[in-house]
């Protein structure tokens, strides 16, 4: 009985950045625990239509297939999540399927994830190595700190943080939850936290932390359960204890 039973994708699709967007509906074969992923390569595999027209296969981005990369994000029946988790069993139908967007089309489902890449770099989100000869082994963090250190350190740049969050749109620079909670990941490492005060003005810049709404809708979506609240107000406190540093001329590099 599997064997003939379909589900039904409705995909929102765009041929090029500039071009409008429009639905397209496929019935694709349905197998047992599949996900949306697998539904997508069989369009892929077999480009045709509901209306039985041959057509270009639909273009979407993935990578590890375990949510662990975050490249695969988009909105599923309204929901901005990671396709490769979403089962097509636990979903209602028709499914539809489209782009999140917080984000520029480049086609179909793919996305211009330039705006998180330059938050990356505004927020100096690694740890600077002097030298790429051997330093031997790094300064050690205390079990305890390491352990929520670690959970910051799941954010996988997916984009549904700032895909869910009201205050990151076309009419706002606000770098978005991700970009607020991951310097508190790098200014927690022994090494990182010669550059706190780096992040920490940036973060104090038009478009940081004052963007913040409140809204908490980042922690309720975020797929890696990443306390991303948590974070916003430890880099609050933060900010302001930088703050008067500047003020009153002290060193903001610690």
């Amino acid at each position: 009985m599997a064997e003939n039973k379909t589900v039904t994708f409705i995909v929102t699709r765009q041929d090029s950045p500039d071009s409008s967007p429009y639905k397209e509906t496929f019935h694709v074969p349905y197998k047992k625990n599949m996900n949306i992923i697998s539904g997508l390569m069989e369009i892929q595999k077999n480009p045709v239509n509901a209306k039985g027209e041959k057509v270009s296969p639909v273009q979407w981005e993935m990578n590890c297939l375990e949510e662990v990369c975050g490249a695969c994000s988009m909105v599923i029946n309204g929901t901005a999540r990671q396709s490769c988790a979403a089962l097509v069993d636990q979903l209602e139908q028709p499914i539809t399927i489209e782009p999140m967007d917080t984000f520029p089309v480049v086609r179909d489902l793919i996305i211009d994830r330039s705006r998180m890449f330059d938050a990356l770099k505004r927020i100096k989100a690694w740890i600077p190595i002097d030298g790429t000869y051997d330093l031997g082994p790094g300064p050690r963090m205390p079990e305890k700190k390491r352990q929520w250190a670690y959970e910051l350190s799941k954010c996988m740049t997916c984009g549904v943080c700032l895909e869910a969050c009201p205050n990151v749109n076309d009419k706002s620079d606000f770098i978005g939850p991700a970009f607020l909670s991951l310097p508190r990941l790098y200014n927690a490492h022994p090494t990182g936290e010669m550059n706190k005060g780096d992040r920490l003005n940036a973060l104090m810049g038009d478009g940081g932390i004052t963007g913040c709404g409140n809204s908490q809708n980042c922690v309720q979506v975020c797929p890696k359960g990443i306390p991303l609240t948590t974070s916003i107000a430890a880099m609050n406190r933060a900010t302001n204890i930088q703050a008067f540093k500047n003020f009153f001329g002290s060193d903001n590099s610690h």
